[in-house]
């Protein structure tokens, strides 16, 4: 099988329209085995996946060191790999017991302390090398540099941008879980993509505001991630979760109404919601959280599976989505 590649900004990497995000198999909220997590990557490489994404803070390495063993028979050139910068993973002597960061279930005696230093940006470089067990990383982001704009501007962006002239990495990027920031990178400095959590969505288009239209006008591409809005645009029903966290009343209602609406035109709600970012002219991939095969083999599906136009004008219609905002035009 085969999915489609776009090329990154003016970058010379090109990445599948459909990214395997490993959070999931560093232990994010639920524990993932080895022999499950190298099934995923297997599963996804099977239906024609090949950007694959992680970040040391995914399982303190765990989600790095997984992706370098179940990659490690593949060409190097046939596939993708991006990680990420701004946190440090150092021991704490004397420590002990589990702790939860952010969805992961660490041990205590380990800790993430922030760094957007250029010394800080170089050594995450080193330690995701040996981890992955390559000598070059296709694209960094800057993780997450929400309370560290100054210095991520200052100090890890050049810095990334003299390791992307060593060639040590192709592309330099910024990954958030907000648009605003994002959209300053996109116009202060020559970035090459920006990976968008949660942030256009059926549920949410609050990216197209500011930093869609400024990608766009600038070469930036989007990688869009949380396209099912952490679990409900997934499955929604009670105990779903919205932005990592019970979802309201509310929201919950604006999911059920859209699945409704996708049944009457025989698409799963997985479908449209995988899809819907492809309308943007700036958005090059959605990337897809995957903890198994199963998961992996669904995600393909999605991508491919046929989704008419009248399903966006009825949204529209409805007022599920503004009647200004891009959506892909005929079946994919």
């Amino acid at each position: 099988m085969t999915i489609r590649q776009r090329r990154l900004g003016k970058s010379a990497v090109a990445v599948t329209e459909l990214a395997f995000g490993g959070a999931a198999i560093g232990g994010l909220f639920t524990p993932v085995g080895d022999a499950q997590a190298e099934e995923a990557v297997d599963a996804a490489w099977a239906a024609g996946i090949r950007y694959f994404d992680t970040a040391p803070h995914y399982g303190l390495g765990l989600s790095e060191n997984r992706l370098g063993e179940a990659l490690r028979s593949r060409p190097r050139a046939a596939y993708v790999l991006s990680t990420k910068v701004g946190r440090i993973l150092e021991p704490t002597p004397g420590a002990a017991g589990d702790d939860l960061d952010n969805g992961f279930a660490v041990p205590a005696s380990h800790r993430r302390r922030w760094d957007f230093t250029a010394v800080g940006v170089r050594r995450s470089i080193e330690e995701s090398l040996n981890r992955l067990d390559l000598d070059r990383i296709d694209i960094v982001y800057l993780h997450d540099p929400d309370d560290h704009a100054e210095q991520a501007l200052d100090e890890a962006y050049p810095e990334l941008h003299r390791l992307r002239d060593e060639g040590v990495i192709g592309a330099i990027g910024i990954g958030m879980n907000q648009a605003e920031l994002p959209a300053r990178f996109v116009r202060e400095t020559d970035i090459d993509v920006v990976l968008l959590a949660g942030r256009y969505s059926l549920l949410d288009q609050r990216g197209l505001a500011d930093l869609l239209p400024a990608a766009a006008e600038h070469g930036v591409s989007v990688v869009v991630g949380g396209v099912f809005n952490s679990g409900l645009l997934a499955d929604p029903g009670p105990g779903a979760t919205y932005d990592y966290a019970a979802a309201p009343a509310e929201v919950l209602t604006r999911a059920l109404r859209l699945k409704e609406a996708c049944e009457r035109h025989e698409v799963p709600l997985r479908a449209a919601a995988l899809q819907f970012p492809f309308g943007h002219p700036a958005v090059a991939g959605v990337l897809v959280g995957l903890r198994s095969a199963g998961q992996a083999e669904d995600a393909a599906a999605m991508l491919r599976h046929p989704v008419p136009a009248v399903l966006w004008d009825e949204l529209r219609e409805l007022e599920l989505l503004p009647a200004d905002v891009p959506t892909p035009g005929e079946a994919r």
